[in-house]
């Protein structure tokens, strides 16, 4: 088998790639831009643990694409190359569109031209469901809560693109499916909650829970740390999964390629692994032994106040199923914040 990886640089590629160097014989290519911050730490790691084929590609870049794709004739590709960062989206939603939007259809293109037999998995977002306004809330004190759907929202989940980054990764969300209805490209949309673990370079805009794992053990170094600010109250919910969970999901779903080709699922930790930002503040403060002070900032726009996957589709598809719990996955998370914090 010969693996491509878009992205491949970024936390989820780097975590796919490490596993097919250290558990196959698999062929393996790289492609990545190396413009997202800890890219080419995770591609440095990469190199210390086995051999690829590596091309420093943008994937906006459609004849440098064409060149690989050509070179290269894949049997699997992971479409994992995005703009992540729902504040980008914002701020440059051109750039955002011509990432995410353009990218992926100069991919399925390449494909489509050079290479149909491959398999192309795409990692989308919840956020192709809009802000999920029309939902029923109720509020405690740690999270909000979803009466209307007590396993989580599954993907019959009307669509409904809200922000320049709903609708880019929207678009090409659609266009996978697309490709498999009307050109027979085995595409597989996974519809991503959050994901967090290691070689995951977390900021303020991205990767929420690495991010404020990071936050947490400042106060273990100075306790009166007052630079930490949360968007909204704290309660905002979603189901968190691990990378390593991430990874065999991947595999297992071109194992199961003929079930899963041209289908989207729901994805993240399920309704036992869900946390608001609130809740997870209080395990790190268990863990660390610290007390969590933060200023509130004003509401992100089109902020889920929950998303949590409904599962059920996967697991009767493929019987995959999340195997690392939250708190363990956790206290890995730190583990890994902080050794690069060092």
């Amino acid at each position: 088998m010969k693996y491509l990886i878009t992205g491949g640089c970024g936390f989820l590629g780097s975590n796919i790639a490490s596993h097919i160097i250290a558990t196959t014989k698999d062929q393996l290519v790289v492609v990545d831009n190396l413009s997202r911050m800890g890219s080419r730490a995770n591609l440095d790691w990469l190199k210390e643990n086995g051999h690829f084929n590596f091309y420093e590609c943008d994937i906006r870049n459609y004849e440098q694409l064409e060149k690989i794709i050509k070179e290269e004739m894949p049997d699997v590709v992971f479409h994992l190359a995005g703009q992540v960062a729902m504040t980008t989206s914002l701020q440059d939603p051109l750039y955002d569109f011509s990432v995410n939007a353009q990218g992926t259809i100069n991919l399925l293109e390449n494909i489509r031209r050079f290479s149909p037999q491959s398999i192309v998995i795409y990692s989308s977002t919840n956020k192709v469901y809009g802000d999920l306004e029309w939902v029923h809330y109720k509020e405690n004190s740690t999270r909000y809560i979803s009466t209307d759907f007590p396993n989580g929202l599954s993907e019959n989940t009307p669509l409904s693109f809200s922000s320049p980054y709903g609708c880019s990764k929207g678009c090409a969300d659609q266009y996978m499916i697309d490709y498999y209805k009307v050109f027979g490209i085995r595409t597989v949309v996974f519809r991503h909650s959050s994901m967090f673990g290691g070689r995951q370079f977390s900021t303020a805009d991205q990767g929420w829970v690495g991010w404020f794992c990071q936050e947490a053990l400042k106060f273990v170094k100075d306790p009166n740390y007052s630079g930490l600010t949360i968007s909204g109250n704290g309660k905002q919910v979603r189901d968190i999964l691990f990378a390593d969970d991430m990874v065999r999901l991947y595999f297992a779903a071109v194992l199961n390629i003929d079930k899963t080709a041209g289908q989207c699922y729901n994805i993240g930790g399920g309704m036992e692994n869900s946390l608001s930002i609130l809740e997870l503040f209080g395990l790190l403060e268990k863990e660390l032994k610290v007390k969590i002070k933060y200023i509130e900032l004003p509401v992100r726009i089109s902020d889920q106040k929950i998303f949590i996957a409904d599962l059920t589709k996967i697991q009767n598809d493929i019987a995959w199923f999340p195997k690392i719990d939250k708190v363990t996955g956790i206290k890995k998370m730190l583990n890994w914040s902080g050794e690069i914090m060092k």
